[in-house]
């Protein structure tokens, strides 16, 4: 993903989101052995209760492949980016607020 970016303070920009992103995988893979100890499955099928889990994990993955491409997009950029690496910052957020849903409703689920 960061591959071919010469522009070293947006490189530098993007190793730190990358970092940040790379560090949420530990969560998700929390969230998935909590989620399959609660209710072990073996086939596709996705537990009623923990469908909002499945489907806050599935909007991470969503947002993480459109921040992999905002940050292509951004090595495609011709000349210095004035705004640096914001696109791709605003759209690690959404990554970050939907592992943190998929947390909320985890616990949510234990409580009740």
């Amino acid at each position: 993903m960061l591959e071919g970016v010469e522009d070293e303070k947006l490189y530098g920009e993007l190793v730190v989101i990358a970092n940040e992103l790379a560090d949420l995988s530990s969560r998700v893979r929390a969230v998935c052995v909590e989620a399959q100890l609660r209710s072990p499955s073996d086939g596709l099928d996705i537990p009623g209760s923990l469908a909002g889990v499945h489907r806050a994990l599935s909007k991470a993955g969503n947002s993480l492949a459109t921040t992999a491409e905002a940050a292509a997009m951004l090595r495609l950029a011709v000349g210095p980016v004035p705004v640096g690496a914001a696109s791709v910052r605003r759209r690690a957020e959404a990554v970050y607020e939907h592992v943190e849903e998929a947390e909320r409703l985890l616990r949510a689920e234990a409580g009740s």
